[in-house]
């Protein structure tokens, strides 16, 4: 007897944690994004989010920077760090200090209260897109494993890792990873604005974007001497940026 056809499992929704202790804006926020098709819990403090995500794996946690107890740029930073989970934060509008504080730690993207629902589910596609990591071409998995070494510096691809030459893990978001990446793969060579875009962004780059200047400025405060005397990225005049090191794969330590 022919067999049927093998029933294709339903791609699971995207899993989004909501963190705000505003229930007058996380209950009907939460509400929407199941509507647009999301898998969306809630927490209305940090530690009620870290017992969520103890329990629970999350695509993406949009988080609130005002918050009793814990705040939400102490959380970001767990997420960044331990989680590699990608953060946006939702932020009121005269928090312009804490905003640029929680861009330097690693989130990915910010809205601003209040918002228009339609905007942030665009900014949260727009997020899960650049930090999908879906090998293109034959090898990809492989060379994956192996890390980037420069100036003693290492980026570990797989777990989004950059450690300085002590040692120590350095938290980069997930624009200033593709851009530092970009980078690595195009050691010496002068990239444009133009070109940078591309291999960051795609060809979905939107509005909502931050300039290409803007993401090299943090990722230089990260891992220059001197961020006002770059050394590593150079800024050639009329030309874009440049890598100014030498990039070995090698493998990693553990």
């Amino acid at each position: 007897m022919a067999e049927g056809p093998v029933p294709v499992p339903a791609q699971q929704p995207t899993r989004v944690l909501v963190v705000d202790d505003e229930a007058a804006l996380r209950e009907p926020l939460s509400d929407y994004l199941v509507r647009q098709g999301f898998a969306a819990a809630q927490a209305a403090s940090a530690a009620e989010a870290r017992m969520r995500l103890a329990a629970e794996a999350f695509d993406i946690v949009l988080l609130d920077i005002m918050m009793p107890g814990e705040d939400g740029l102490s959380l970001c930073r767990h997420l960044i760090e331990a989680r590699h989970i990608p953060v946006i934060f939702l932020t009121a509008r005269g928090e312009a200090t804490d905003r640029i504080v929680g861009l330097e730690i690693g989130a990915d993207d910010y809205v601003v209260k209040p918002f228009d629902p339609r905007e942030l589910v665009a900014r949260i596609r727009s997020v899960l897109r650049r930090t999908a990591r879906t090998p293109e071409t034959p090898g990809a998995a492989e060379a994956d494993q192996l890390q980037y070494s420069f100036e003693g510096w290492r980026l570990d691809p797989l777990r989004r890792r950059l450690t300085d030459r002590e040692g120590a893990v350095v938290a980069i978001s997930s624009a200033e990873f593709r851009l530092l990446v970009a980078f690595l793969d195009h050691p010496r060579q002068v990239l444009d604005r133009d070109r940078l875009l591309d291999m960051v962004q795609g060809r979905e780059a939107h509005l909502f974007d931050r300039a290409v200047d803007n993401q090299i400025s943090r990722l230089r405060r990260k891992i220059e001497r001197d961020s006002r005397n770059p050394e590593l990225i150079q800024t050639v005049w009329g030309g874009g940026y440049m890598l100014a090191a030498d990039v070995r794969r090698v493998p990693g330590d553990d």
